[in-house]
């Protein structure tokens, strides 16, 4: 042994000097600025914020979000040796962004449009990054930011797409199967009992996942933005698949065990273990293509010197972030006025249209779920053999959860399904009038729903028009009234939809609908 020693220290390399590691960044005066204008916003926004936190918690759906925002803040804290490194470089860009969202946000506040309020405050806080420390620093933090806005609840109107998608995927691939199959809407039937796609079946809850699992998985192994987005499109798009042969085997499974498995809540379990396994299989076969990630150094961690200004620059755009962010909801609060005093009048007048009878003033088989409590009239009329059912229903002034487009689970009713929807434009003396016509089903019953709305005076089948209308008049002061003016006529499966019975009847009954619309009073 002591021999060797003096070969083996002779075999030794010498001792290289170690480069010197450099110094710490120096915090950047932005950051704090930048933490104090962010935590400024959610304070002032904590309403909006705070109704995402509660769509996260009743909805199966949407209970990512409780992960979602962790995930950024990680995500953020992983580049927090580079960002206090980047010295401040405010965008005026960023002030005037800040200024457009806060103007969406009032609109969609004074017009109940939560989901909206919901994107122009989470788009808040990255316009707040741009406008105090500038782009450098959004390019840096683009992901995190980013990503907050999966925590927003949105997707709900992707539902009838993705159902109606799930149940030709199910009836075609049964075809295939060589069972005998009758599809009816999202209803079919099969020798040994009867489906239906539901929402919990329509797959949009697993597509929303699949969808913050992929971007976060494409973010963290990806370099290159041609396979990021080819990642995001296999989140996107395999679920969908997925979900459609996820049905399909389910009804197999019933079918053949004679609706004793697959039809309780097994069924939702199947689901998420398939649905499990299908993520699992997407992310394996995904980080066989994975570029390599380049190994961090620590002289990004240098400081850079400041722009001579900068410090008292950004300090200005934090306090216009502040300022700016604090008018909104103060506009918000003075727009809402206290609900009018009641008005004696408790019922809609309306004589009968020319050329009609009025058989009963009793609401028909079928009856719209609205919020609140509208002045409402029902009246069917009869002319000839057929016979056509009106409902209106009237609100003095619109709230929160009371107003006249307002999201029901069943809109029309626990009896009735829609079996499809789609918006008309009628050719009436003078005038073209766009209905929105929903097609209803219990059975081998149907009936022809055209609905069509009256917002401060327009009338109009457009949901969106009727909100910037609310919107419009409760900033302005003007109407804010609104009415749902629904007309229906029940016919039988076999036969042609009435449209043309419906047209007549509005051509005759309009004049006189508007007429005593306008003769209700109604706030200035």
């Amino acid at each position: 042994m002591t021999l060797a020693s003096p070969t083996v220290a002779a075999s030794m390399p010498s001792p290289q000097p170690m480069p010197p590691v450099p110094a710490p960044a120096a915090p950047s005066h932005g950051v704090p600025l930048l933490l104090l204008a962010m935590a400024t916003i959610v304070l002032l926004y904590h309403a909006t914020f705070w109704g995402m936190l509660e769509v996260w918690s009743r909805s199966q759906t949407f209970a990512h979000g409780f992960l979602i925002v962790p995930i950024s803040l990680w995500l953020a804290w992983r580049q927090r040796a580079r960002l206090v490194a980047l010295p401040p470089r405010p965008s005026m860009a960023g002030v005037l962004l800040l200024f457009v969202l806060g103007v969406v946000w009032l609109l969609a506040d004074l017009a109940y449009v939560q989901v909206a309020e919901q994107y122009a405050a989470t788009a808040m806080l990255p316009a707040s990054v741009l406008a105090i420390l500038g782009w450098p620093a959004l390019r840096l933090l683009a992901f995190p930011l980013s990503y907050l806005f999966l925590a927003v609840p949105f997707g709900e109107v992707f539902l009838p797409p993705l159902i109606d998608f799930t149940a030709g995927f199910t009836v075609g691939a049964l075809h295939l199967s060589g069972v005998p199959v009758f599809r009816d809407g999202n209803y079919f039937s099969l020798p040994s009992g009867n489906w239906s796609v539901v929402e919990a079946c329509s797959g949009l809850r697993y597509v929303i996942a699949s969808l913050a699992l992929g971007a976060l998985f494409a973010h963290l192994h990806f370099r290159s933005t041609r396979r990021r987005l080819a990642v995001l499109a296999c989140a996107l798009l395999v679920p969908i698949l997925a979900n459609g042969v996820r049905a399909w085997l389910i009804v197999m499974l019933g079918h053949h065990s004679d609706m004793r498995l697959a039809v309780g809540v097994d069924h939702l379990v199947y689901g998420w273990l398939f649905f499990g396994l299908v993520m699992l299989l997407l992310l394996l076969l995904a980080s066989r293509w994975r570029d390599r990630m380049p190994a961090l150094t620590l002289a990004t961690n240098q400081a850079m010197p400041p722009p001579h200004g900068a410090l008292r620059a950004a300090v200005k755009a934090a306090a216009a972030c502040i300022v700016i962010a604090a008018a909104w909801p103060a506009l918000a609060w003075r727009s809402e006025e206290a609900p009018p005093p009641e008005r004696q009048t408790t019922q809609l007048a309306l004589q009968a249209p020319p050329g009609l009878r009025l058989v009963h003033a009793s609401a028909p088989d079928w009856s719209a779920t609205l919020a609140g409590a509208p002045l409402r009239l029902h009246a069917t009329y009869r002319q000839g053999p057929s016979e056509v059912s009106l409902q209106l229903a009237w609100y003095a002034h619109q709230a929160r959860h009371a107003e006249l487009l307002t999201h029901q689970v069943t809109p029309f009713g626990a009896r009735w399904l829609p079996l499809g929807q789609q918006t008309r434009s009628l050719r009436l003396p003078g005038r073209t009038l766009q209905v929105r016509e929903t097609v209803l089903a219990h059975g081998g019953e149907r009936v022809l729903v055209w609905r069509s709305y009256q917002q401060g005076g327009v009338l109009t089948a457009s949901p969106a028009l009727v909100k910037l209308l609310l919107a419009r008049g409760k900033l302005l002061g003007m109407r804010q009234d609104g009415a749902d003016i629904m007309v229906s006529s029940a016919y039988d499966e076999l036969a042609p939809p009435p449209r043309a019975r419906l047209q007549a009847f509005l051509q005759a009954a309009l004049p006189g609908i508007e007429q005593a619309l306008q003769g209700v009073p109604h706030a200035p």
